[in-house]
């Protein structure tokens, strides 16, 4: 048998990459390979259409094995089991314990606790880990800054009193200043000079890290996948350089450090990224001279990112989440956080949670994305994907580390100015659709109403107040913000446009351009009234008019509009907003008539729909 498939595989002949692409330049009868099939990312490099062995030729990411030097495969050898993680805000540490222990039941196996730095006490820890056999379970802590060395040794004296294996636990503690400057614009860089203490304080427990590499606060912010990855390089040599100079070890500041990532949409590129991570991490420590090259693994969590939740059809977040943690899980991170949701609109609930919880616990027992190690090795699109990403990463931690560093860029606020740039060009994006959000600037949900549901902006854990900072902050707007604004204005107002598609000529086109309309329209809240078809525009015009339109679309194909248009125009005779679905070769001829208003795929949707609502909604 094994020898008539080798013949059934033997009697194809190979085919070269000239005759793929000779091939493909007859299917694109003309059309220009570059513009129709290359792919610029926004890391600024190109994604070719396919990829063939001879791609692979030259590339030392093929190289490695799982949990080898430079753990671009992973640093696990025999399976790819990852924690799932769920993290509890602390207002009273009874509650949130047994919150914990329920949580314990349902399939977690790693704990946050976000803890108010002033309720912190011996008895607190012992109130909050009550129960909770913390040599069994991945335990994480997030207090304020400057009590992070406290926390430490509370949490220390706890261990220490239970008796537990310091070898057997498992977790972190989140001290990161350079987060909190790019949050709140103050500069606390004098902090990390408490990182030595508190590196010396958790010396004794090998799997426990204490310094933090937030660049999960880039990724809300919108930032490319190599502005994150690049900066979080540079984040972690800071704090690794500052240790070091501080007469810390390399081994020891090193194995301290804890990366926690964001997850973007794009799937492909975020397998790629966390494999190039720990390729570049691992050179980066190798040139401190560790005595243990197993301190140049790179410990990684991985959260799904809140930059593209949605207020508006809010269960496509659970596409978008579900593909987030596909992405981190094949590349082989060390934990993963599923973003509820519903936390773009209101405090998660016990249901968002329990289906965030089930998201991770599907791909692990049922999907079994938990027992093969690194399965895009080999991929020729992933490998070059890898290289190109850790190119683009590798520049940008360079340019950061000839600036003066991280803490100086942050100072001077040129990671921030990126990253707001790329907020910015993202919004953008969304704005034109060549972003897309479905249920938001796509397919929205003709007939949802937000009711009370608002944006909901998240406090500091620490209580403090919104003060006006030194320097520059993060923008973390979500990208789909301004459209949720927009529909919200229209639900607000009391008033629900109506628009009306005035459909008319040739069937498939009218029949595109209404669904076209629809859908631009839509994305603003206003009611959509479809039809099959009208013998001419006065009818169609009466019908608006019988439905109370407060718009009427003619919907047909570009030759007809010259026909239609004017005609159609005329007899609504300024009763309600006249709209031309399309841009036809006529369209300066129709604006000489007066016809102001068209929609198409070259507009900005948002800026269209904003100009709509001044002049409908006042």
């Amino acid at each position: 048998m094994a020898d008539s498939k080798e013949k059934l595989f033997s009697d194809f002949p190979a085919v070269t990459t000239q005759e793929w692409m000779d091939k493909i330049m007859v299917d694109l009868k003309g059309a220009d390979y570059e513009k129709k099939l290359v792919w610029k990312t926004n890391e600024g490099f190109k994604v070719k259409p396919f990829y063939r062995r001879e791609d692979l030729e030259g590339l030392k990411t093929t190289e490695g094995l799982p949990g080898q030097y430079p753990y671009i495969r992973g640093n696990k050898k025999d399976d790819n089991t990852w924690f799932v993680r769920q993290d509890i805000r602390v207002d009273n540490p009874a509650e949130a314990n047994a919150k914990a222990l329920d949580l314990l039941n349902k399939g977690i196996d790693s704990l946050g606790f976000h803890i108010k730095a002033k309720d912190l006490n011996a008895d607190y820890i012992r109130t909050l880990l009550k129960d909770i056999c913390c040599e069994c379970v991945e335990l994480n802590f997030k207090t304020c800054q400057r009590h992070t060395v406290e926390l430490a040794k509370l949490l220390t004296e706890y261990f220490k009193e239970k008796g537990y294996n310091p070898e057997k636990l498992q977790g972190s503690l989140d001290f990161d200043p350079i987060s909190r400057m790019m949050k709140k614009g103050k500069n606390v860089s004098g902090l990390i000079a408490n990182a030595k203490e508190l590196v010396e304080v958790m010396a004794p427990y090998p799997k426990f890290r204490c310094i933090a590499v937030n660049s999960l606060a880039l990724n809300n912010a919108g930032a490319y996948i190599y502005q994150e990855l690049g900066y979080a390089l540079a984040w972690g040599n800071e704090y690794l350089s500052r240790l070091t100079e501080a007469g810390v070890s390399a081994d020891l500041a090193a194995k301290k450090i804890k990366f926690n990532f964001g997850i973007s949409s794009n799937y492909f590129m975020e397998i790629a990224k966390f494999r190039a991570a720990r390729m570049l991490w691992a050179d980066i420590v190798n040139e401190y001279h560790p005595a243990c090259q197993c301190a140049c693994q790179m410990a990684v969590h991985a959260e799904t990112s809140s930059f593209n939740l949605t207020l508006f059809d809010a269960h496509v977040n659970l596409l978008r989440t579900q593909t987030e943690a596909m992405s981190a899980a094949i590349a082989g991170v060390d934990s993963i956080t599923v973003t509820p949701f519903d936390k773009a609109y209101e405090t998660p609930n016990d249901f968002s949670e329990r289906i965030a919880r089930n998201q991770q616990l599907l791909l692990k027992e049922e999907s079994h994305l938990n027992r093969i190690v690194d399965p895009a090795a080999g991929s020729y699109y992933i490998e070059n994907l890898t290289v190109s990403i850790a190119k683009q990463a590798w520049d940008l931690f360079l340019q950061t580390e000839e600036a003066g560093g991280m803490v100086k860029a942050v100072l001077d606020s040129s990671v921030q100015n990126a990253v707001n740039s790329s907020n910015r060009a993202r919004h953008e994006a969304v704005s034109k659709r060549k972003e897309i959000l479905l249920g938001t600037n796509q397919y929205p949900n003709f007939n949802e109403t937000a009711g009370e549901k608002a944006p909901l902006e998240h406090a500091c854990c620490c209580g403090h107040g919104d003060e006006a900072g030194e320097f520059a902050t993060l923008n973390t707007d979500r990208a789909a913000s301004e459209f949720e604004a927009l529909r919200l204005e229209t639900e607000h107002s009391g008033k629900r446009p109506k628009a009306f598609m005035l459909t008319i000529g040739n069937l498939a086109m009218r029949q595109a351009r209404a669904q076209f309309s629809c859908n631009f329209l839509a994305c603003a809240g206003y009611e959509v009234i479809d039809n099959l078809g009208f013998p001419t525009v006065e009818e169609g015009i009466e019908a608006a008019m019988k439905a109370n339109a407060d718009i009427v679309v003619l919907c047909s194909s570009d030759d007809e509009y010259a026909e239609y248009a004017i005609p159609a125009f005329k007899a609504l005779n300024g009763r309600a907003m006249f709209i031309v679905a399309g841009a036809p070769a006529c369209m300066d001829e129709l604006k000489a008539a007066g016809i102001e208003n068209f929609i198409h795929v070259r507009c900005n949707v948002l800026e269209t729909l904003k100009e709509y609502n001044k002049k409908l909604l006042s």
